[in-house]
């Protein structure tokens, strides 16, 4: 089937590729993709589709439909219509059961009639055979085979910029690129093939002038200083101001453009009739290119069905190249395309206009195209199946009409329109600096291309300061590229809309019917659109079908919404490099010198526990708490974030975020603050202190340090009150002194009167510690006197060392996370997303002593007024085991079960060497928050452990360590 050499091809014909597809040894040339060189060998079944394993071939050769997708080694799912060909691929089928020949899947074929639109939702609707049918839908979906052996890619990220930015080189986008740039203006121009041209470079018509002007053009944006060219780089989504992800083979590159000129063409669409997806049957873009890019006859004898003019020039280049056009089947009963009926005719190509494909008659086996059966065609009315002709042929082309490449245009925010006199949707108005031309701006024309794209061109330099605004120029196509229903009914079905989906002409007809009829509803339903090929071939038929099922216009029925990303993207990729990035407090060097064991705290390395000589983990965390309860521990939490804010409204600004007060608080105090969202879910705590009348300083938890900084710059901006943040968070370093001998070591260090009078428990001071300037916080998450120390970072390591000597003679212990979470959950303190979730409001959490209901406004307080009003769903409480208990122990996320029904879950649960029995906190039902109360608790095996609700602190519950500890320190 390979042609002889064709002026433009890709093919490198010095250079012979050898691989092998499905065990069976090929060869090709460089250049060739990998349906290209199967198809040059005659080898028609490419693939089997993936809900009947339909046997399946090239529809449009163009990477937008999944007819071929095979696995090459550990890759999977490779597009083997653009994939360039390498040599000793070892390349299969997917989505087959023994193999492509021999698939045991084709028999669902056969039961395609047990198996309608949304059978999958019926079938487990029934409960009791849902484990059923669910084994059988795992085994039989899932494109491509897995290997976790695969080694993990590491893909670099790009960034970029340029004045404007041109999505498509064909005849339009390389105007617009030339017009741009001549204006002035730096312009990069993308296109996702490996060569520029787009569809002049292959829709010849048999004549050479139109792929002359594109391939002058093309040099003249070669040669132009200001522009550069990437080809085989998809733009594959439209992200705010001018943001386009540009995808290549080895990376992302992330591009910001001052504007964009869409010119990114349209798809060609498949007519609908029985038997359209046979090995065979293609799309005439798809032929075109096999000649022209590859030099590949794409049949021998062949039927085209058109309702255009480019099914014509199809004609034409099949004729050129030694194919047989047995036929061509006109839709339309008239057009005004004379001078391409003329040519065709002057070929001996006999037309049939006003006649439609029926059917593809299917040869043996069901794996190619035997003939075409035609018959009159009447829109209104259908074909006259009564009365039909057979054309035998080997293939049939399909050129019945174009959906325009718009996703960008949508993701954009461009509010479009039908056209009627096209037959698509056109632009009606793009957003500031979004620009379109060619066949997405309803342009088909060749030379009405041209000058389309260098509206666009000029028009998106002028918009970024370079030349001026072109004229308007009102461009009317002679005739619709596209039929309004190129849809034949057919008894026997099998007349697909979506050839990802095997979705039919009836199973439209029986979502409508059975009330999904608004176009994001049937999406859904049938799944049209969902497949990896995103619609590209199917959402504009699926929308006639709709339109014309409901009695609606096409633009009144709309089209679904465009995301990103509209091509596929491979995730490593979107995973980028592997780099994740991990900070480290200043007193890193510290913990590691004391053999602390790390764990990741949002981004940072914090100490889990510090390896003690011949002990366990346990041992050595529970260590670390007996040394805090009876001695001192210090512990590094400069990981919090810390944040300041100066001037008149900053009392204000608090009042609004938090939800306790803080205006009335004292200078020289701190009180705990707890913030929520709009929905009055908790999202953050910390402690606010009031150094001054207008001067607060105030914690966040580790891993709302960046968020919530960012929500308060945000939050500032938009109310404008006299104040200004600070993130202090890297700036500042931070240790806990903890523990009943936390003052006897601190004393020596400082001139601060740590007498309980003078320096009150929640009491915050600025001093100096060892010489180091110091703001010191009374305050303890761990429940006992405690002193939290925050100094400039650059100091850090001065401080623990003179702390650390200090403490030394009263066996002061470095502890760590895990340390510190067993000490607060003795204390009862909840840790921000572990004992609350992405519903937990302070209702739930017990904080209703926080809550200052009848302050003027703070967020999330209208939400908290309504929730208010309703009764408690759940309810956080203190439990604790037996005290002998000594089977196994539940764990955290284990439900608690109330007369079989789920009545809540632990959320911490921990052996509490301080009271010598496992403690823990769940959120149960409100009428199981009985102190004392029995709940049971459901274990992994199955099995039931009995608990009882106990009062928080579980530690001290007058809180007398922290706020009068047993001795004042020696003064």
């Amino acid at each position: 089937m390979r042609l002889k050499p064709i002026s433009g091809e890709w093919l490198d014909r010095g250079t012979e590729v050898e691989f092998q597809f499905e065990g069976k040894p090929y060869r090709g040339y460089r250049g060739d993709c990998i349906s290209s060189a199967l198809w040059a060998a005659d080898v028609r079944m490419l693939g089997r589709s993936f809900k009947y394993h339909r046997p399946r071939g090239i529809l449009s050769l163009a990477n937008h439909d999944i007819n071929a997708l095979m696995q090459d080694g550990q890759r999977l799912n490779v597009r083997a219509d653009v994939e360039p060909l390498v040599a000793q691929q070892q390349l299969s089928s997917v989505n087959t059961f023994g193999g492509l020949q021999a698939d045991r899947g084709r028999w669902l074929n056969h039961l395609a009639k047990f198996l309608p639109v949304g059978f999958y939702y019926k079938a487990f609707h029934t409960k009791a055979l849902f484990p059923l049918w669910e084994r059988l839908f795992r085994r039989l979906t899932g494109l491509g085979k897995l290997d976790f052996n695969t080694p993990h890619l590491r893909t670099p990220k790009d960034y970029d910029f340029c004045d404007v930015l041109v999505i498509g080189a064909g005849a339009s986008g390389l105007s617009a690129a030339l017009a741009a740039a001549d204006a002035g203006a730096e312009v990069v121009i993308v296109d996702e093939n490996a060569h520029a041209g787009g569809s002049g470079a292959y829709q010849r018509g048999g004549k050479m002038d139109a792929y002359a002007q594109v391939i002058a053009l093309l040099n003249s944006v070669v040669r132009h200083p200001r522009i550069r060219l990437l080809t085989s780089t998809v733009a594959s989504a439209y992200y705010a101001d001018h943001w386009i992800p540009l995808v290549d083979a080895q990376k992302i590159t992330k591009m910001r453009a001052k504007s964009v000129v869409v010119a990114t063409g349209a798809f060609e669409q498949p007519a609908v009739f029985h038997n359209n997806d046979l090995p065979g049957v293609m799309l005439a873009s798809a032929a075109q290119r096999l000649i022209y890019r590859y030099a590949v006859r794409p049949m021998q004898r062949v039927v085209i069905l058109t309702a255009n003019g480019d099914g014509y020039r199809a004609a034409l280049d099949m004729a050129v190249h030694g194919v047989t056009v047995a036929a061509l089947v006109d839709l339309r009963s008239q057009h005004q395309a004379t001078k391409l009926e003329d040519a065709v005719q002057a070929c001996g190509i006999k037309i049939y206009h006003g006649h439609c494909i029926l059917e593809a008659e299917a040869m043996a086996g069901g794996k190619g195209v035997a003939a075409a059966i035609i018959s009159r065609f009447d829109e209104a009315t259908g074909a006259e199946s009564a009365s039909t002709l057979r054309i035998p042929c080997d293939g049939i082309i399909m050129s019945v009409g174009w959906a325009p490449t718009a996703n960008l245009l949508y993701q954009a925010g461009t509010r479009m329109r039908f056209a009627d006199d096209v037959q698509q949707f056109v632009p009606e108005v793009l957003p500031q600096g979004v620009f379109a031309c060619g066949r997405v701006n309803g342009v088909y024309d060749t030379a009405h291309k041209f000058i389309d794209g260098e509206r666009a061109g000029r028009d998106a330099a002028a918009h970024v300061g370079y030349g001026s605004v072109s004229t308007a120029i009102e461009i009317k196509e002679i005739e619709s590229p596209s039929h309004a229903w190129p849809i034949v009914a057919h008894p026997k079905a099998k007349n697909f809309i979506d050839f990802d989906e095997d979705l039919q002409l009836k199973d439209f007809e029986n979502a409508v019917q059975e009330g999904f009829d608004n176009i994001e509803l049937l999406k859904r339903y049938t799944t049209v659109g969902m497949g990896p090929s995103q619609g590209k071939h199917s959402n504009m038929n699926a929308l006639r079908i709709l339109a014309r099922l409901t009695g609606k216009s096409p633009g009144q029925v709309g089209t679904t919404t465009a995301r990103p990303f509209f091509h596929p993207v491979p995730l490593s990729h979107l995973a980028g490099r592997g780099f994740s990035p991990e900070r480290l407090t200043p007193l890193h060097y510290q913990h590691q010198q004391l053999g602390a064991v790390f764990m990741p705290a949002g981004i940072w390395q914090r100490p889990e526990y510090y390896v003690q000589p011949s002990q366990t983990r346990i041992d050595c965390i529970r260590g670390e708490v007996s040394a805090v309860r009876n001695q001192v521990g210090l512990i590094d939490v400069g990981t919090l974030g810390k944040i300041e804010i100066y001037g008149p409204d900053a009392a204000e600004f608090l009042e609004r975020v938090y939800i306790s007060r803080y205006a009335n608080l004292k200078v020289g105090m701190t009180r705990y603050a707890i913030m929520c969202d709009e929905s009055g879910v908790i999202i953050d705590d910390g402690v606010v202190a009031r150094l001054g009348e207008q001067h607060f300083y105030f914690t966040t938890t580790t891993s709302g340090a960046a968020p919530i900084y960012r929500e308060l710059t945000r939050l500032n901006t938009l109310w404008q009150l006299d104040c200004g943040l600070v993130n202090l968070t890297g700036a500042m370093a931070a240790v806990n002194l903890a523990g009943p001998r936390a003052a006897e070591v601190l004393a020596p260090l400082t001139e601060l009167d740590l007498s309980l009078v003078e320096f009150p428990y929640m009491g915050i001071r600025e001093t100096s510690v060892a010489g180091i300037p110091a703001r010191l916080m009374r305050v303890g998450f761990v429940g006992e006197l405690g002193y939290e120390i925050h100094v400039p970072a650059a100091y850090a390591n001065a401080l623990w060392q003179a702390l650390w000597q200090s403490g030394r003679p009263h066996g002061m212990h470095a502890f760590g996370v895990e340390a510190q979470r067993l000490l607060r959950l003795e204390k009862g303190h909840i840790i921000i997303g572990q004992d609350t979730d992405g519903l937990t409001t302070p209702l739930q959490a017990n904080l209703n002593w926080a809550l200052k209901m009848d302050k003027p406004f703070f967020i999330g307080q209208r939400s908290l007024q309504i929730v208010a009003q309703q009764p408690l769903q759940q309810k956080l409480v203190g439990f604790v085991l037996d005290a002998g208990h000594s089977g196994t122990v539940p764990q955290e996320c284990h439900l608690i079960i109330e007369q079989g029904d789920i009545a809540g879950r632990i959320t911490s649960i921990a052996w509490s060497p301080s009271l010598q029995r496992h403690i823990g906190m769940a959120f149960v039902r409100p009428d199981l928050a009985v102190e004392n109360g029995v709940i049971s608790i459901r274990l992994s095996d199955g099995s039931m452990v009995s608990a009882h609700i106990h009062p928080t602190p579980f530690y001290d519950p007058k809180n007398s360590r922290q706020q009068h500890p047993a001795q004042e320190p020696a003064l």
